[in-house]
């Protein structure tokens, strides 16, 4: 072999060798359990549903794809404490901390990650949180978030000594969920009635449906269109629970025609188990109808 060929092969297996070197070494920065967190705070700053869930324990993981979307919605909040989705912004310093921010036209939230301390196959990370005003750190809080291994991948694994247990927490959001759900269902169903008497007043007549009563889509009310709830109310679902409208009881011979309004969880056991059924006397009655519509032989509430 020529020294000409013999240093060209040389030569390429350096090149190979420093190029896996060069992949191995990236790999394993991006797999530190803080850049892993890192791209928790930015998901869930985004309220990135799939890449948070991407970064959980394969057992979190799958309990919150199974959460609602309010449940997810407020389980990411709580990482970077605002109340609706922000843009994430990445800072580091000259000594390799890492800021991320969390930026809302109203607020910015300031999530400093320190140095993880490592045992196993356990980190243990500082987080400090605070608004990004707050200079003299008078509401700042410092938790300690915990990663976890799991097939060589860090994972989201606590929220200071907090264990992150969503199928244990998904079935308590989904409670508390049920029961704000059930009683934001009786509060529409009141203004429902309210809307639809105002629409009778107005137009002489009951609404063909509950569309009618919803807001143009451009310019004035009309009586296709008469401004008098919401649009997702209008539409049928709002809340976790879908409504139906019945009218019932005109005739030729002039009787004034009623209507009844039903209200039934959209996913039963999840955002709500009751049915709710105004009758056509204006009584309301409540029962667990395993999803089904309800009736006026239900036990009537108030």
């Amino acid at each position: 072999m020529s020294n000409e060929k013999f240093l060209a092969r040389c030569f390429c297996l350096a090149t190979a060798a420093f190029l896996f070197a060069a992949a191995t070494f990236a790999q394993t920065k991006s797999a530190e359990p803080q850049n892993v967190l890192r791209d928790v705070l930015i998901a869930a700053c985004a309220q990135k549903r799939p890449d948070f869930a991407r970064l959980l324990t394969v057992r979190n993981s799958e309990a919150f794809t199974h959460l609602t979307t309010a449940a997810q919605a407020t389980l990411l909040k709580r990482f970077v404490l605002l109340d609706g989705a922000g843009e994430p912004r990445v800072e580091t310093d000259q000594t390799g901390s890492v800021t991320v921010s969390c930026v809302t036209p109203t607020v910015t939230t300031l999530m400093q990650i320190g140095k993880p301390e490592l045992r196993e196959n356990l980190a243990y990370i500082p987080l400090i949180v605070k608004d990004a005003t707050d200079t003299a750190d008078t509401n700042t809080h410092r938790v300690i978030m915990g990663m976890v291994q799991e097939k060589n991948e860090w994972k989201l694994l606590s929220l200071g000594l907090l264990l992150l247990d969503l199928p244990t927490l998904g079935e308590e959001w989904d409670r508390a969920e049920m029961k704000s759900n059930e009683q934001a269902a009786v509060t529409h169903l009141k203004e429902l009635v309210d809307a639809i008497e105002k629409y009778r007043k107005t137009y002489t007549r009951l609404p063909d449906a509950l569309s009618d009563l919803g807001p143009p889509p451009q310019g004035a009310p009309k009586s296709e269109s008469a401004s008098l709830i919401s649009e997702d109310l209008a539409s049928g679902r709002k809340d976790g629970y879908a409504f139906r409208y019945v009218i019932v009881g005109a005739n030729n011979s002039g009787a004034p025609a009623k209507y009844q309004i039903a209200a039934i969880p959209i996913d039963y056991g999840r955002t709500g188990t009751h049915s709710f059924f105004r009758d056509s006397a204006g009584t309301l009655h409540a029962a667990d109808r395993q999803g089904a519509v309800g009736s006026e032989v239900d036990p009537k509430i108030n």
